[in-house]
């Protein structure tokens, strides 16, 4: 049985940063049904629904058995209730496989440093090198996660 990074491949930016996350840009149906096949069990998808999209991923995602959740995330809603949403689902898998997209990979990178700073313990250059292996290319998605992490440090 492959991993679900193995599943993945081919996935732009697929990479696997934490053991029950994986992360990249969009997938296939057949990568969605690779992923099932090697534990993934969630799939958050912070695509905008206008942006274009190869197939009804939704619908395959829970065909397949596996739990869709959409959290948009584009111009108007880098905010931080949408960081919010996304540490919900991030931090409500428990020990299921989550597999964490959007089109490239540099959204995900963004949302992904509050997780690994504020959940995991990871410093600020070592969550922000985490972030640009999955794809962060953007100086905003950066200011984002890392504004988010800084105004929310205290809570954790």
């Amino acid at each position: 049985m492959p991993t679900p990074l193995e599943a993945l491949r081919g996935v732009p930016n697929a990479h696997q940063p934490l053991p029950n996350l994986v992360t990249g840009g969009q997938p296939s149906p057949a990568h969605l049904e690779a992923l099932h096949g090697a534990g993934g069990a969630v799939v958050l998808d912070i695509r905008d629904p206008m942006e274009p999209r190869p197939f009804d991923e939704p619908a395959i995602v829970r065909q397949l058995g596996m739990e869709y959740v959409n959290v948009p995330v584009n111009a108007g809603t880098i905010t931080d209730e949408t960081l919010e949403r996304i540490l919900t689902v991030l931090r409500g898998a428990g020990d299921r496989t989550v597999f964490f997209h959007c089109a490239s990979g540099n959204r995900v990178g963004g949302a992904l440093i509050p997780h690994l700073m504020l959940d995991c313990g990871m410093d600020e250059e070592a969550a922000v090198q985490e972030a640009m292996r999955v794809g962060l290319r953007s100086a905003e998605m950066m200011e984002w996660g890392m504004d988010y992490t800084r105004n929310h440090q205290d809570e954790r």
